[in-house]
């Protein structure tokens, strides 16, 4: 396994993030090693933590799988919105810039989040395509562009059913100004990757309206 861990900065901002690796060896023995998709992972932890339990554990699930895999820990409170979503672009961008290097499938790059990771992740398949994210990163939409989506228990909505400390945390003093625009569910379109959404309705803290309000707007589009 190729294990490492890459400081992912965005320009101009001085906002790092740890990328680390959880990539499977090459091997002429196994076929599929030659070009494997990857799985991004966002750990939950109400973007005041990223947790230990959302990160390594799901690597090694996706290693069993077949998958290459690679956490992400991105920059909580009192860092806010956008500095997460920028760095889960970097991520992507570096992904697919070391494609050939690592044998990952530069158009299988996929996001796995957990709760507040789940809103990260969802947030970066709503947003990819807008200009402030190519810009901040001198990149190319095509490069910026997420395969699929997989949200565990995902904090979506800031109206009724939110998750409410996880999106103060995001925002800080933008809490008035964006708090509409962090409601996912109203942010869907034609340029949000397939999703796959899991949740359970015995959950305490995440109400399990948020993974259906994201379902509806996904089959509305």
């Amino acid at each position: 396994m190729i294990h490492q861990t890459i400081p992912v900065t965005v320009p101009g901002s001085g906002s790092t993030a740890q990328l680390t690796t959880y990539f499977q060896d090459y091997s002429t023995d196994l076929l599929a090693s030659a070009k494997r998709p990857v799985v991004l992972i966002c750990p939950g932890g109400a973007y005041h933590f990223c947790s230990d339990r959302e990160a390594e554990p799901i690597a090694i699930s996706m290693l069993h799988m077949g998958y290459h895999a690679a956490v992400l820990r991105y920059s909580v409170s009192p860092v806010t919105y956008p500095q997460a979503l920028l760095q889960v672009a970097g991520a992507v961008l570096w992904l697919r810039a070391h494609a050939e290097e690592y044998h990952l499938d530069r158009e299988k790059i996929a996001l796995c989040g957990f709760s507040a990771g789940g809103h990260l992740a969802a947030s970066y398949g709503v947003f990819w395509h807008e200009p402030f994210v190519a810009e901040a990163w001198g990149a190319s939409q095509a490069d910026l562009r997420p395969s699929g989506l997989v949200l565990a228990y995902p904090v979506i909505t800031s109206g009724e059913y939110a998750h409410h400390e996880s999106i103060h945390n995001l925002l800080g003093a933008q809490y008035d100004a964006l708090k509409e625009k962090m409601s996912l569910e109203k942010q869907v379109s034609a340029f949000t990757p397939p999703t796959f959404i899991w949740s359970t309705t015995a959950d305490g803290l995440v109400p399990v309206r948020n993974s259906l309000l994201f379902y509806e707007a996904l089959l509305e589009k």
